[in-house]
């Protein structure tokens, strides 16, 4: 029988992805068993974690005590988030209005800022590192400008609010602020972003935020290691 402190299991990289998730769970004060999936490695591509994420990414979740008191996988960072929040009642807003504006920059994040800021790191950092390089200045420039765009959809949004969804600290701010915190490597500026340079400083000094972002931080690879890896960039069969 489970109790109300069965710990979660973590499927988890220290990605921006997963840094989502991680956070999530410091932040709420949920207790979690970490679950290495070595990216690198391959290891999102076994049969024991495409039964938890069938999309083989991470983070995945395992909840001992999902609805109703039984036990559920969930995929999807986005869905993760929203879940947790759900299960807790924190994070998610607290009025209808709040709930919305949390979820319309979740998804922000999601359909916007997640892909391009991660496509401009890919041809940025990885590509170029590659084994035959893999230089395409088309590419860096169309996700590079598409990536300072969104950031300055961001910096206006922050030159009104404290956080993303309005005054309070969210599910939202979560999720983008482990994309938002590798700013350089997407060879971005803050200098004309204040209110945004401003939130990324105030996020990265919660405990819930360092913690999560350190979490199995040695871990983390240099990206000439990681643009060779044979296994990162394929896709399941």
């Amino acid at each position: 029988m489970t109790t109300p402190q069965d710990p979660i299991e973590l499927y988890f990289w220290p990605t921006p992805n997963g840094w989502k998730v991680s956070i999530a769970l410091e932040e709420m004060g949920l207790p979690y068993t970490l679950k290495l999936i070595n990216i690198g490695a391959g290891e999102q591509f076994a049969a024991e974690f495409l039964a938890i994420a069938p999309n083989n990414r991470m983070p995945a979740i395992v909840d001992p005590q999902g609805p109703d008191g039984s036990p559920i996988s969930i995929f999807e960072s986005g869905a993760i988030l929203q879940y947790l929040a759900r299960k807790t009642g924190q994070f998610g807003g607290t009025t209808e209005r709040e709930r919305i504006a949390v979820e319309q920059w979740l998804m922000w994040q999601m359909g916007g800022l997640g892909p391009m800021a991660g496509q401009a790191h890919h041809f940025m950092k990885y590509a170029p590192a590659m084994d035959p390089p893999n230089d395409i200045p088309y590419a860096k420039n169309r996700y590079g400008a598409e990536t300072a765009r969104l950031y300055g959809v961001l910096d206006r949004q922050l030159a009104n609010n404290r956080y993303v969804a309005g005054d309070f600290f969210s599910i939202a701010d979560m999720s983008i602020w482990g994309w938002a915190s590798l700013w350089e490597g997407q060879q971005q500026t803050l200098d004309d972003k204040p209110h945004f340079a401003r939130w990324l400083a105030e996020v990265g000094a919660r405990p819930g935020v360092i913690a999560g972002r350190a979490l199995a931080a040695e871990k983390r690879g240099a990206a000439k290691d990681l643009a060779r890896s044979k296994t990162l960039f394929k896709s399941a069969k």
